[in-house]
């Protein structure tokens, strides 16, 4: 079955850190680029991050940058997202999805062809 499983979601208060994980099952991620998405209630999905294929290109949502890294490890088949100094308004279900477009770094959903089922993120004191 081919499927992206999303990890590392929770409760943190403000200021504080996660790290996402999205694994691929079933299928090499080696050349897929790879986009971090969230959607908090009653709001649209934004994009947050996305990583090339290779790792060598990365792009960041004006709201995250600084605070969130996004890495990707092919070995493992597994690309992070490293989350500090985490705010309020980050709480939403954050979501991986990878496009076989290896260079691909947007958010228009139906360029991408595996989507995880995502993971909860709430900041909150």
């Amino acid at each position: 079955q081919l499927q992206l499983v999303e990890s590392g979601g929770g409760l943190v208060q403000p200021g504080g850190s996660l790290r996402l994980s999205c694994a691929a099952s079933g299928f090499t991620l080696d050349y897929h680029a790879i986009s971090w998405f969230r959607q908090a209630p009653g709001k649209e999905r934004e994009g947050v991050s996305c990583i090339s294929s290779s790792g060598g290109s990365t792009n960041y949502a004006d709201s995250v940058k600084g605070r969130f890294t996004i890495s990707r490890d092919n070995a493992k088949k597994t690309v992070y997202l490293q989350m500090n100094s985490l705010k309020p308004e980050d709480t939403a279900i954050y979501y991986c999805a990878a496009t076989i477009l290896g260079d691909y770094c947007g958010t228009v959903v139906n360029r991408f062809n595996y989507w995880g089922q995502g993971t909860q993120v709430t900041v909150s004191s």
